[in-house]
């Protein structure tokens, strides 16, 4: 584990890890999240995603200069306004900002149950990975922020591209909201 990965606070309460061999067929059935740094002139700021496991669709993003529970509380209440519904199972990393009483309770006062990877084991959380990759090469090496706020602005450039226009293989070529939209539930849609 690198010095800027989250870090797990052992007196925070750790939940299993509930996706192993489950298949993850719908929308909104398993929302997964993550903490990635942006290089900056001094130090760093701390992007946290929440995306749609199944579509790859990015519900809700926070970029901060600390990495705390509230930069993951931020992300979680963007996603949990953009989404149709709430998931039935949010994963995680053991990191102290996502087994801070804030977080946990925001996801499990909704009804949401928790998952976190195994220690280590980043394959738990491997399409957030994919996704650090893609934002890093594909706008974060190529543009060099000078401040929180110019990332922040360029990054919803980014997600909305993201989301909107870029096509994944794995989607047979969809976009990432064109999958979300086209596999919500039927009772779930949203017009």
């Amino acid at each position: 584990m690198n010095s800027l990965s989250s870090v797990p606070d052992n007196g925070h309460r750790k939940y299993p890890y509930l996706l192993r061999e489950r298949k993850i067929s719908e929308a909104d059935e398993v929302w997964c999240t993550d903490i990635t740094y942006i290089p900056m002139p001094k130090g760093h700021a701390y992007l946290c995603a929440v995306m749609d496991w199944h579509t790859r669709y990015v519900l809700g993003w926070a970029v901060s200069n600390t990495m705390d529970a509230a930069l993951t509380s931020k992300a979680l209440a963007a996603a949990v306004k953009k989404g149709s519904r709430l998931p039935e199972i949010f994963n995680t990393d053991q990191g102290s900002q996502f087994t801070a009483e804030e977080f946990t309770e925001a996801s499990l006062d909704r009804g949401v149950k928790l998952s976190m990877d195994v220690r280590g084991s980043w394959r738990d959380n491997v399409y957030v990975e994919r996704l650090w990759r893609s934002v890093k090469y594909e706008r974060v090496y190529l543009v060099a922020y000078d401040s929180v706020s110019k990332a922040r602005a360029n990054l919803v450039q980014y997600f909305d591209w993201y989301n909107n226009e870029r096509p994944h293989s794995s989607l047979d070529d969809l976009t990432p909201q064109r999958a979300y939209l086209d596999l919500l539930p039927e009772l779930g849609q949203v017009a």
